[in-house]
């Protein structure tokens, strides 16, 4: 078999081409190095990986064609880096259909001081920056390294330091690890850098990533890995999240004083977060009324907050569901190495069948997952038959029984599952899911002569979002007929937050972005009449948006991409994402033509454009602070509506009277085709506080409609000024808030009056999507226009 290795955790650009041949009854591979490209590249891995792996493997003689099989370095390491080196895998391999397998770097770090002929003692100190990291004991024997801890896990860098230097064996200690070049003085200080490896061997190798699988377990198997399947390794939950469990616990409103739930999040139906130890009350009432008749003893208020401690042993997964700020349901585990230990699952009588304790255990063990877990256990009393049934449907199985563990009489029925559990296949919570495991590679699909013949005349285009909170894909055709379009939303992973946040955006595209082109590829071979889905090599190019939007999650999108395109061995087209939501207009106005003016109203941008012609584009003006849908969601935040608010809002107003509170138009003059909200967001704010302070209830259907009309009178002068300055006859708009009804409404009813053609895209190509990114691409290809393998995503491109 034919191996490449690649890994971008650290500041080294590691990859290497290796001949692998299965060991036998669970020996190592043998593995023959045949190129090696292993170089320092700091922050360009996204602009030289694909390249990288091109020259490795002409370096070794060989094609994309010729492999077998992809390896990745799954860190931990820089988010960002191991991110980049992830999603190129995932979409080398899925464009290849070839597996794709994943090894620690730390254990690569190892494997390549074993290589050069260390023994001993080795300790890799990896770089997790912010002051801490990835600390690694390993025993470097004649057949290879030795863990000497159970997982990966993230320190403090002077914490770390001081737990070797108390060693005993410390004059033993050898020290490698990229976490030497920021660290090294820590060390230095404790006396320990006196047996460090030169410094050339302190970054994983791509050979001693593929020692690092063969000497791991993977050995023969490295054929069978599906894609979907390969997640970076995770040492602890996002930034974000760890925050979001002490705020709700420290929270000092009135509503999360008595139930936890944070104001944004008060009223809200059935919504699931972390537990706070502002929960612990209700949680302990809750759990009494389950397990009132129960042979345990339930547990305490005091019992639930010992488990949210900051220094609990082991980390804490504990999660609860609740409706208009009361808890209807709780579930938490226990990380013990690789397995999480359900340690209690409860939901209210009342609330039962409703899957709330299913949604409960996947987010646990979506958390799991995240730090490094392969099982979960659990113990069930004997005779509850509704819970063993609801256990064995989630993949469970009977292991065993704890005769009296409950009591005289009262035996325990022992659980376990292999992650992920098996949980619906649903696209708007996107958890790892043993339903969606499958046989890989895909087989090739079977075609006759003519539907081969059939497909190749469509020239099917492939378009990847994923510049902000959406996992998007869609296929289109050189007709412009819309065959895929696939959305995987992120919303209940950001909601409780308020707004997106960054960093889990980026790792929910890495985690769902085989399953979503999977679901675009099955879902444009439905739309041609074939029975198996399309192949990427049946693909005439593969479009993505580069920019602009969260940098994080459009790195993920562009390398995926470009690793799709090079293995599937078609051309890739850039997209410019703003000019994604003027072509959105095509979808249903396909003789659309310049000259036009043209609006753009989302949660990042706002602006008033000229469409001189297709790529020739006058923007007029743009916002000065807050774009639409930014405005929307902190009105309704402010309003404790929660997120998003735009959709929201509009259901609001649409009982409401626009003219019943006199909002303020900002920046209304003639000639003036700049935007600002914050005057507006400011005055709302005013308006709710002044209502509180007077002891007037708000109406929120008067408020939310008022605001609209301040925002949307603002838009509509603003265009019809535009489009008497430049004599353009026709208009249209685009981005998330352009779905709102009465937006769409009042433009299409006031300039239609005007002699002005008003064109509106449908409204699920108003919000993020691939369909509009895909019509880009399609243009862009009819006109050759295509892409190098060493683009990066562009944050701040303009349109």
């Amino acid at each position: 078999m034919l191996v490449v290795a690649l890994d971008t955790s650290t500041d080294m650009l590691a990859c290497a081409v290796a001949a692998w041949t299965p060991g036998r009854d669970g020996a190592r591979a043998d593995v023959e190095l045949l190129a090696s490209r292993d170089h320092l590249c700091r922050r360009r891995a996204n602009v030289e990986l694909v390249g990288t792996v091109q020259t490795a493997l002409e370096d070794a003689g060989k094609h994309v064609s010729d492999v077998d099989a992809f390896l990745v370095g799954r860190g931990p390491g820089s988010f960002t880096g191991v991110r980049i080196g992830i999603s190129t895998a995932k979409g080398l391999a899925r464009g290849a259909n070839v597996a794709l397998q994943g090894a620690s770097t730390l254990d690569a770090c190892a494997w390549t001081a074993w290589r050069a002929g260390v023994r001993g003692l080795v300790g890799v100190a990896g770089d997790a920056m912010r002051g801490e990291i990835y600390p690694a004991l390993y025993a470097v024997e004649d057949e290879g390294p030795r863990r000497l801890f159970e997982r990966e896990r993230v320190v403090k860098a002077a914490a770390a330091v001081e737990e070797w230097a108390d060693r005993a064996d410390r004059g033993e200690l050898q020290l490698t690890g990229d976490g030497l070049v920021r660290y090294g003085r820590l060390f230095e200080e404790a006396g320990l850098m006196a047996r460090a490896l030169s410094r050339e061997l302190w970054w994983p190798s791509g050979e001693g990533l593929l020692l690092a699988a063969a000497g791991t377990g993977i050995g023969g198997g490295v054929e069978a890995g599906d894609p979907a399947l390969v997640l970076p390794i995770y040492t602890r939950l996002s930034d974000a999240e760890e925050n979001e469990r002490k705020r709700l616990g420290l929270a000092q409103s009135a509503a999360s004083e008595v139930t936890g739930v944070a104001d944004e999040l008060a009223g809200r139906h059935l919504q699931l977060r972390p537990m706070g130890s502002a929960d612990v009350e209700a949680a302990a009432a809750l759990d009494d009324a389950c397990f009132a008749d129960a042979n345990h003893a339930p547990w305490s208020a005091q019992l639930f907050l010992s488990e949210l401690s900051d220094d609990v042993a082991a980390p804490r997964s504990w999660w609860v569901a609740h409706d208009n700020g009361q808890i209807v349901g709780l579930a938490g585990g226990m990380v013990v190495d690789t397995d999480v230990q359900i340690l209690d699952v409860a939901v209210a009588p009342e609330r039962r069948r409703e899957g709330i304790a299913r949604k409960l255990l996947s987010h646990v063990s979506y958390d799991a997952q995240m730090l490094g877990c392969t099982s979960a256990s659990l113990e069930v009393e004997a005779g509850n038959e509704g819970a063993i049934a609801l256990y064995e449907a989630l993949g469970f199985e009977r292991c065993g029984l704890r005769r009296g563990y409950y009591g005289p009489g009262a035996d325990a029925c022992v659980m376990v599952a292999q992650l992920p559990l098996v949980l619906p296949v649903d696209a708007a919570s996107p958890e790892p899911t043993a339903a969606a495991a499958r046989t890989w590679p895909l087989s090739a699909p079977a075609r006759t002569p003519e539907e081969r013949e059939r497909i190749a005349a469509r020239e099917l285009v492939l378009a990847i979002e994923s510049s902000c909170d959406e996992t998007a894909v869609a296929v289109i055709d050189a007709d412009g007929a819309l065959l895929a379009n696939q959305v995987s939303t992120q919303i209940d992973f950001h909601a409780r937050f308020g707004g997106v946040v960054p960093e889990i955006a980026s790792r929910k595209h890495v985690e769902v972005m085989v399953g979503v082109v999977d679901a675009a590829l099955e879902e444009a071979a439905a739309s041609l009449g074939l029975a198996d889905p399309i192949a990427p090599s049946e693909l005439a190019c593969v479009g993505v948006t580069q920019g602009p939007g969260l940098v994080g999650a459009l790195v993920v999108g562009v390398a995926f991409a470009k690793g799709f395109a090079f293995a599937a061995q078609k051309p890739l087209v850039a997209v410019n994402h703003l000019e994604g939501h003027l072509f959105a207009n095509k979808l249903t106005t396909p003789d659309l033509e310049p000259p036009f003016i043209f609006t753009l109203v989302s949660g990042g941008h706002t602006m008033l454009v000229h469409v001189r012609a297709w790529g020739d584009y006058e923007v007029l003006g743009e916002t000065l602070d807050d774009a639409v849908g930014e405005a929307f969601d902190k009105v309704a935040k402010a309003l404790g509506l929660g997120y998003p608010g735009g959709p929201i809002i509009s259901r609001l107003a649409e009982t409401g009277d626009p003219k019943a509170i006199d909002f303020p138009r900002a920046l209304n003059s003639r000639g003036d085709y700049r935007f600002s909200l914050s005057g507006l967001k400011t005055a709302v704010t005013l308006y709710i506080e002044n209502e509180a302070k007077a002891g007037r209830a708000l109406h929120l259907p008067d408020l939310a409609a008022s605001f609209e009309a301040a925002v949307f009178d603002v838009q509509y002068k603003k265009a019809k000024n535009a489009l008497r300055e430049t004599g353009a006859k026709e208009y249209c708009i685009g981005g998330g808030v352009a779905a709102n009804p009465h937006l769409r409404r009042m433009m299409i009813e006031k300039l239609s009056r005007q002699g002005i053609r008003v064109t509106v895209p449908p409204t699920n190509a108003c919000t993020d999507n691939a369909a509009m990114i895909a019509v880009v691409a399609r243009e862009r290809y009819l006109r050759d226009e295509f892409a190098e393998l060493d683009i990066d995503a562009d944050p701040n491109m303009t349109l």
